[in-house]
């Protein structure tokens, strides 16, 4: 009777409790540290990259803003110009009326992009707007080029002038942009960091196709 129950106690002994891992099972787990620290290096590897995109986004935005103090200034010299190009060119209504319809519509585009500057759509809507601005302002330079009261006007040499000098500024803002979103597409492009882009909203930014040549960044000549 002793010796069944010394038996039946080692038995016990050996048996683990029900709900408790043995010690094989115990031995072949990982411990904690070895699943959680690796875990944790890649959380916070993304959350660096995560971080350095937004910061290359946020700016991409700030060179666009300077892009558009210079558009509206444009857009604000422009009517000025016609006005007093009006006076002497009474009979060339419809170039001045292009002009307005241009900016007017170059205007709208510039709004578009203001509110989504990463938006390739809306960056190539404002190239073709601008291109049309700077057909038309073009075709009134020829025009006012047969009268010599109009290039001699003195309101209108000083809007020339500021156009001009609007032109050279905005020349280089745009290439400033073309320059931070080459940063930002290069990093959002690399891997790993691509993967953080693609799965949290960070698709490439535009050029501006308008400062990809030499000719192209060229300030167009706004003189009378």
């Amino acid at each position: 009777m002793q010796r069944h129950a010394l038996s039946a106690g080692k038995q016990q002994l050996r048996a683990p409790a029900a709900g408790t891992a043995s010690l094989s099972e115990l031995l072949a787990t990982p411990p904690v540290g070895e699943v959680v620290g690796p875990a944790m290096v890649l959380v916070l590897v993304g959350i660096g990259m995560y971080n350095g995109l937004v910061k290359l986004r946020n700016q991409v935005e700030g060179a666009w803003s300077q892009i558009d103090v210079q558009l509206k200034r444009r857009y604000d010299l422009v009517p000025n110009l016609v006005e007093v190009a009006r006076g002497y060119l009474a009979h060339e209504a419809a170039t001045l009326e292009a002009v307005i319809k241009a900016r007017g519509q170059a205007q709208g585009a510039a709004a578009a992009a203001r509110a989504a500057p990463t938006s390739a759509g809306a960056m190539g809507a404002l190239a073709v707007a601008e291109q049309a601005l700077g057909g038309s302002l073009g075709r009134l330079m020829m025009v006012a080029e047969s009268y010599p009261e109009l290039k001699a006007d003195a309101t209108m040499q000083s809007l020339s002038e500021e156009l001009t000098s609007t032109e050279n500024r905005l020349g280089f803002a745009r290439q400033a942009y073309n320059d931070q979103v080459l940063d930002f597409n290069d990093q959002a492009a690399q891997f790993p960091a691509i993967v953080v882009a693609r799965l949290l909203g960070f698709p490439t930014a535009p050029m501006l196709e308008s400062t990809r040549s030499d000719e192209e960044r060229a300030a167009p000549k706004v003189q009378f």
